[in-house]
Protein backbone atom coordinates (compact mmCIF):
# COMPACT_ATOMS: atom_id res chain seq x y z
CA UNK A 1 0.00 0.00 0.00
CA UNK A 2 2.79 2.47 0.63
CA UNK A 3 4.52 1.92 -2.27
CA UNK A 4 1.67 2.29 -4.43
CA UNK A 5 0.40 5.81 -2.39
CA UNK A 6 4.02 7.17 -3.54
CA UNK A 7 3.72 6.09 -6.54
CA UNK A 8 0.50 7.50 -7.30
CA UNK A 9 2.23 10.34 -5.59
CA UNK A 10 5.19 10.97 -7.83
CA UNK A 11 2.47 10.88 -10.92
CA UNK A 12 0.53 13.21 -9.81
CA UNK A 13 3.95 15.59 -9.30
CA UNK A 14 4.28 16.12 -13.19
CA UNK A 15 0.45 16.13 -13.53
CA UNK A 16 0.06 19.20 -11.49
CA UNK A 17 3.00 20.82 -12.92
CA UNK A 18 1.77 20.92 -16.51
CA UNK A 19 -1.71 22.31 -15.53
CA UNK A 20 0.06 25.01 -13.66
CA UNK A 21 2.14 25.69 -16.54
CA UNK A 22 -0.93 25.45 -19.24
CA UNK A 23 -3.22 27.86 -16.98
CA UNK A 24 -0.60 30.22 -15.97
CA UNK A 25 0.61 30.65 -20.14
CA UNK A 26 -3.02 31.14 -20.75
CA UNK A 27 -3.87 33.70 -17.81
CA UNK A 28 -0.45 35.57 -18.88
CA UNK A 29 -1.29 35.87 -23.20
CA UNK A 30 -5.11 36.91 -22.27
CA UNK A 31 -6.18 40.33 -22.49
CA UNK A 32 -6.37 42.21 -19.38
CA UNK A 33 -4.20 44.01 -16.63
CA UNK A 34 -4.72 44.05 -13.04
CA UNK A 35 -3.23 47.69 -12.62
CA UNK A 36 -5.75 48.66 -15.53
CA UNK A 37 -7.80 50.96 -13.02
CA UNK A 38 -4.42 52.48 -11.69
CA UNK A 39 -3.53 53.62 -15.51
CA UNK A 40 -7.04 55.43 -15.49
CA UNK A 41 -6.48 57.12 -12.01
CA UNK A 42 -4.78 60.49 -12.36
CA UNK A 43 -3.78 60.22 -7.73
CA UNK A 44 -1.47 57.65 -9.08
CA UNK A 45 1.99 59.05 -10.95
CA UNK A 46 3.07 57.07 -14.16
CA UNK A 47 6.40 56.01 -11.74
CA UNK A 48 4.35 54.21 -9.29
CA UNK A 49 2.45 52.58 -11.77
CA UNK A 50 5.98 50.86 -13.33
CA UNK A 51 7.43 50.71 -9.90
CA UNK A 52 4.74 48.17 -9.21
CA UNK A 53 4.04 46.41 -12.33
CA UNK A 54 8.59 45.80 -11.79
CA UNK A 55 7.74 44.76 -8.14
CA UNK A 56 5.35 41.72 -9.47
CA UNK A 57 7.34 41.38 -12.78
CA UNK A 58 4.90 41.99 -14.93
CA UNK A 59 6.97 42.94 -17.76
CA UNK A 60 8.74 39.68 -17.75
CA UNK A 61 8.80 36.87 -20.00
CA UNK A 62 6.24 34.78 -19.39
CA UNK A 63 8.92 31.50 -18.36
CA UNK A 64 10.50 34.01 -16.20
CA UNK A 65 7.40 34.62 -14.02
CA UNK A 66 6.35 31.29 -14.21
CA UNK A 67 9.61 30.17 -12.56
CA UNK A 68 8.98 32.90 -10.15
CA UNK A 69 5.43 31.73 -9.49
CA UNK A 70 6.62 27.82 -9.17
CA UNK A 71 9.20 28.27 -6.93
CA UNK A 72 7.46 31.16 -4.62
CA UNK A 73 4.92 28.10 -4.48
CA UNK A 74 7.44 25.03 -3.24
CA UNK A 75 8.65 27.63 -0.49
CA UNK A 76 4.90 28.33 0.70
CA UNK A 77 4.62 31.60 -0.69
CA UNK A 78 0.92 31.89 -2.89
CA UNK A 79 1.43 35.44 -4.15
CA UNK A 80 -0.02 38.91 -2.78
CA UNK A 81 -3.87 39.60 -4.91
CA UNK A 82 -3.60 42.06 -6.75
CA UNK A 83 -7.38 43.44 -5.69
CA UNK A 84 -7.93 42.98 -2.00
CA UNK A 85 -3.81 43.74 -1.05
CA UNK A 86 -3.55 40.75 1.06
CA UNK A 87 -1.62 37.12 0.73
CA UNK A 88 -3.40 35.02 -1.80
CA UNK A 89 -3.06 31.33 0.91
CA UNK A 90 -5.05 34.07 3.56
CA UNK A 91 -7.89 34.63 0.58
CA UNK A 92 -7.92 30.96 -0.05
CA UNK A 93 -8.12 29.48 2.85
CA UNK A 94 -10.54 31.47 4.56
CA UNK A 95 -13.09 30.09 1.64
CA UNK A 96 -11.63 26.34 0.94
CA UNK A 97 -13.42 24.88 4.46
CA UNK A 98 -17.34 26.69 3.47
CA UNK A 99 -16.51 25.13 -0.36
CA UNK A 100 -15.69 21.72 1.17
CA UNK A 101 -18.28 21.66 3.77
CA UNK A 102 -21.49 22.62 0.96
CA UNK A 103 -19.56 20.00 -1.38
CA UNK A 104 -19.32 17.32 0.92
CA UNK A 105 -22.43 17.50 2.34
CA UNK A 106 -24.26 17.37 -0.89
CA UNK A 107 -22.24 14.41 -2.50
CA UNK A 108 -24.25 12.63 1.01
CA UNK A 109 -27.30 13.69 -0.06
CA UNK A 110 -26.90 12.92 -3.62
CA UNK A 111 -25.14 9.41 -2.63
CA UNK A 112 -28.07 8.92 -0.13
CA UNK A 113 -30.39 9.46 -2.53
CA UNK A 114 -29.05 7.53 -5.73
CA UNK A 115 -28.22 4.26 -4.15
CA UNK A 116 -31.15 2.97 -2.40
CA UNK A 117 -33.53 4.68 -5.20
CA UNK A 118 -31.38 3.24 -8.29
CA UNK A 119 -30.77 -0.36 -6.28
CA UNK A 120 -34.60 -0.50 -5.52
CA UNK A 121 -35.38 0.23 -8.92
CA UNK A 122 -32.77 -2.15 -10.39
CA UNK A 123 -34.48 -4.89 -8.58
CA UNK A 124 -38.19 -3.78 -9.70
CA UNK A 125 -37.35 -3.20 -13.23
CA UNK A 126 -40.43 -1.54 -15.33
CA UNK A 127 -41.93 -1.37 -11.73
CA UNK A 128 -44.36 1.35 -11.21
CA UNK A 129 -41.20 3.00 -8.34
CA UNK A 130 -38.97 2.54 -11.30
CA UNK A 131 -40.62 4.34 -13.48
CA UNK A 132 -41.17 7.49 -11.28
CA UNK A 133 -37.87 6.74 -10.20
CA UNK A 134 -36.47 6.98 -14.27
CA UNK A 135 -38.51 9.60 -14.57
CA UNK A 136 -38.02 11.88 -11.68
CA UNK A 137 -33.98 11.47 -12.55
CA UNK A 138 -34.38 12.60 -16.32
CA UNK A 139 -35.88 15.48 -15.24
CA UNK A 140 -33.61 16.46 -12.10
CA UNK A 141 -30.30 16.18 -14.07
CA UNK A 142 -32.00 17.96 -17.07
CA UNK A 143 -32.33 21.15 -14.93
CA UNK A 144 -29.23 22.99 -14.61
CA UNK A 145 -28.45 24.50 -11.42
CA UNK A 146 -28.66 27.81 -12.00
CA UNK A 147 -32.61 27.43 -12.70
CA UNK A 148 -33.61 24.75 -9.98
CA UNK A 149 -31.01 27.14 -7.59
CA UNK A 150 -33.61 30.18 -8.11
CA UNK A 151 -36.87 28.15 -8.11
CA UNK A 152 -35.63 27.27 -4.69
CA UNK A 153 -34.96 31.00 -3.67
CA UNK A 154 -38.61 31.45 -5.19
CA UNK A 155 -40.58 28.79 -3.40
CA UNK A 156 -38.42 28.50 -0.11
CA UNK A 157 -37.38 31.96 0.02
CA UNK A 158 -40.06 34.42 -1.10
CA UNK A 159 -43.14 32.37 -0.62
CA UNK A 160 -42.96 30.07 1.84
CA UNK A 161 -40.35 33.01 3.93
CA UNK A 162 -38.72 29.59 5.18
CA UNK A 163 -34.78 29.29 4.26
CA UNK A 164 -32.87 32.47 3.72
CA UNK A 165 -30.90 33.31 0.03
CA UNK A 166 -28.81 34.98 0.80
CA UNK A 167 -25.43 32.91 3.17
CA UNK A 168 -23.70 34.82 5.99
CA UNK A 169 -20.33 34.30 7.29
CA UNK A 170 -21.11 37.09 9.91
CA UNK A 171 -23.60 35.28 12.06
CA UNK A 172 -23.50 36.16 15.55
CA UNK A 173 -25.07 33.50 17.23
CA UNK A 174 -22.72 30.48 19.41
CA UNK A 175 -23.21 27.13 20.22
CA UNK A 176 -26.17 25.55 19.14
CA UNK A 177 -27.95 28.82 17.52
CA UNK A 178 -24.85 29.27 15.62
CA UNK A 179 -25.11 25.47 14.03
CA UNK A 180 -28.80 25.55 13.85
CA UNK A 181 -28.40 29.04 11.56
CA UNK A 182 -25.45 27.17 9.77
CA UNK A 183 -27.75 23.96 8.93
CA UNK A 184 -30.77 26.58 7.91
CA UNK A 185 -28.68 29.09 4.94
CA UNK A 186 -26.81 25.68 3.59
CA UNK A 187 -29.81 23.33 2.77
CA UNK A 188 -30.76 24.89 -0.44
CA UNK A 189 -26.83 25.67 -2.07
CA UNK A 190 -26.55 21.42 -0.78
CA UNK A 191 -29.93 20.59 -1.81
CA UNK A 192 -29.44 21.83 -5.10
CA UNK A 193 -26.10 20.49 -5.83
CA UNK A 194 -27.07 17.14 -4.39
CA UNK A 195 -30.36 16.64 -5.91
CA UNK A 196 -28.76 17.76 -9.27
CA UNK A 197 -25.78 15.14 -8.69
CA UNK A 198 -27.98 12.23 -7.58
CA UNK A 199 -30.34 12.16 -10.25
CA UNK A 200 -28.11 11.26 -12.73
CA UNK A 201 -26.27 8.98 -10.28
CA UNK A 202 -29.89 7.44 -9.84
CA UNK A 203 -29.58 5.70 -13.60
CA UNK A 204 -25.72 5.02 -13.11
CA UNK A 205 -26.61 3.29 -9.66
CA UNK A 206 -29.82 1.35 -11.40
CA UNK A 207 -27.78 0.53 -14.62
CA UNK A 208 -25.05 -1.01 -12.51
CA UNK A 209 -27.13 -3.14 -10.49
CA UNK A 210 -28.81 -4.62 -13.66
CA UNK A 211 -25.64 -5.57 -15.16
CA UNK A 212 -24.68 -7.24 -12.09
CA UNK A 213 -27.88 -8.57 -10.74
CA UNK A 214 -28.16 -10.80 -14.34
CA UNK A 215 -24.87 -12.89 -13.28
CA UNK A 216 -24.59 -16.37 -13.07
CA UNK A 217 -22.99 -16.30 -9.72
CA UNK A 218 -25.73 -14.30 -8.54
CA UNK A 219 -28.55 -16.85 -9.47
CA UNK A 220 -25.77 -20.01 -7.55
CA UNK A 221 -26.43 -17.40 -4.80
CA UNK A 222 -30.26 -17.60 -5.11
CA UNK A 223 -29.87 -21.64 -5.37
CA UNK A 224 -28.54 -21.74 -1.93
CA UNK A 225 -31.40 -20.57 -0.33
CA UNK A 226 -29.47 -17.06 0.44
CA UNK A 227 -32.16 -14.48 1.39
CA UNK A 228 -32.88 -12.07 -1.27
CA UNK A 229 -31.92 -9.39 1.05
CA UNK A 230 -28.86 -10.81 1.38
CA UNK A 231 -28.01 -11.41 -2.38
CA UNK A 232 -28.49 -8.09 -3.14
CA UNK A 233 -26.41 -6.35 -0.52
CA UNK A 234 -23.57 -8.71 -0.15
CA UNK A 235 -23.05 -10.58 -3.75
CA UNK A 236 -25.08 -7.37 -6.32
CA UNK A 237 -24.36 -3.85 -4.41
CA UNK A 238 -20.66 -4.22 -3.86
CA UNK A 239 -19.94 -5.34 -7.32
CA UNK A 240 -22.17 -2.78 -8.84
CA UNK A 241 -20.34 -0.30 -6.86
CA UNK A 242 -17.02 -0.55 -8.79
CA UNK A 243 -18.03 1.59 -11.69
CA UNK A 244 -20.38 3.77 -9.58
CA UNK A 245 -17.12 5.00 -7.14
CA UNK A 246 -15.48 5.61 -10.95
CA UNK A 247 -18.03 7.88 -11.87
CA UNK A 248 -18.05 9.70 -8.44
CA UNK A 249 -14.39 10.24 -8.94
CA UNK A 250 -14.70 11.08 -12.29
CA UNK A 251 -17.60 13.68 -11.87
CA UNK A 252 -16.04 15.62 -8.83
CA UNK A 253 -14.95 18.55 -11.64
CA UNK A 254 -18.15 19.05 -12.74
CA UNK A 255 -19.09 19.42 -9.04
CA UNK A 256 -16.54 21.84 -8.69
CA UNK A 257 -17.65 23.80 -11.31
CA UNK A 258 -21.56 23.12 -10.15
CA UNK A 259 -20.95 24.75 -6.75
CA UNK A 260 -19.37 27.85 -8.43
CA UNK A 261 -22.55 28.40 -10.32
CA UNK A 262 -24.62 27.91 -6.72
CA UNK A 263 -21.86 29.82 -4.87
CA UNK A 264 -22.85 32.70 -7.00
CA UNK A 265 -26.87 32.47 -6.96
CA UNK A 266 -26.35 31.77 -2.79
CA UNK A 267 -23.89 34.33 -1.88
CA UNK A 268 -21.81 31.48 -0.45
CA UNK A 269 -18.64 33.27 -0.01
CA UNK A 270 -16.63 29.63 -0.94
CA UNK A 271 -13.34 29.07 -3.29
CA UNK A 272 -15.82 29.20 -6.37
CA UNK A 273 -16.83 32.53 -5.65
CA UNK A 274 -13.23 34.08 -5.32
CA UNK A 275 -12.37 32.22 -8.48
CA UNK A 276 -15.23 34.62 -10.35
CA UNK A 277 -14.54 37.60 -8.66
CA UNK A 278 -10.84 37.30 -9.14
CA UNK A 279 -11.30 36.59 -12.83
CA UNK A 280 -13.57 39.57 -12.70
CA UNK A 281 -11.35 41.29 -11.67
CA UNK A 282 -8.23 39.91 -13.62
CA UNK A 283 -6.32 38.98 -10.15
CA UNK A 284 -3.97 36.51 -12.24
CA UNK A 285 -2.19 35.10 -8.49
CA UNK A 286 -6.05 34.46 -6.81
CA UNK A 287 -6.76 32.52 -10.48
CA UNK A 288 -3.65 30.43 -10.32
CA UNK A 289 -4.43 29.69 -6.61
CA UNK A 290 -7.76 28.28 -6.84
CA UNK A 291 -7.32 26.38 -10.01
CA UNK A 292 -4.47 24.75 -8.56
CA UNK A 293 -6.24 24.17 -5.13
CA UNK A 294 -9.11 22.30 -7.49
CA UNK A 295 -6.17 20.39 -9.11
CA UNK A 296 -4.98 18.55 -6.18
CA UNK A 297 -8.74 18.33 -4.92
CA UNK A 298 -9.64 16.43 -8.35
CA UNK A 299 -6.08 13.90 -8.02
CA UNK A 300 -7.02 13.73 -4.35
CA UNK A 301 -10.23 12.55 -4.97
CA UNK A 302 -9.32 10.06 -8.03
CA UNK A 303 -6.71 8.26 -5.56
CA UNK A 304 -9.56 7.59 -2.87
CA UNK A 305 -11.37 5.94 -5.62
CA UNK A 306 -8.39 4.21 -6.35
CA UNK A 307 -8.12 3.22 -2.92
CA UNK A 308 -11.97 2.45 -2.57
CA UNK A 309 -11.57 -0.17 -5.49
CA UNK A 310 -9.47 -2.81 -2.96
CA UNK A 311 -11.80 -2.41 -0.10
CA UNK A 312 -15.01 -3.13 -2.49
CA UNK A 313 -13.21 -6.01 -4.58
CA UNK A 314 -10.27 -8.38 -2.97
CA UNK A 315 -9.04 -9.09 -5.92
CA UNK A 316 -7.45 -6.09 -6.14
CA UNK A 317 -4.23 -5.62 -5.17
CA UNK A 318 -2.06 -2.35 -4.86
CA UNK A 319 1.22 -3.09 -6.95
Amino acid sequence: MRTYLLRRLLIALPSLLGISAVLFTVLALAPGDPFGELATNPNVPPEVRMALRAKFGLDDPVWQRYWHWLTAMLHGDWGFSFVSRVNVDTLVWQRVPVTLAVIGASQLVALAVALPVGIYAATRPYSLFDKIANTLAFVGFSLPTFFTGLLFILLFSIKLDWLPFVFRSDIGATGWAWWAAQIKQSLMPVLVLGLFQGASWTRFVRSAVLDVIRLDYVTTARSKGLPERSVVLRHVVRNALIPVVTLVALTMPQVFGGAIVTEQIFRVPGIGSLLIDAILRNDTPVIMAVTFVFSVLVIVFNLIADLLYGWLDPRISFR
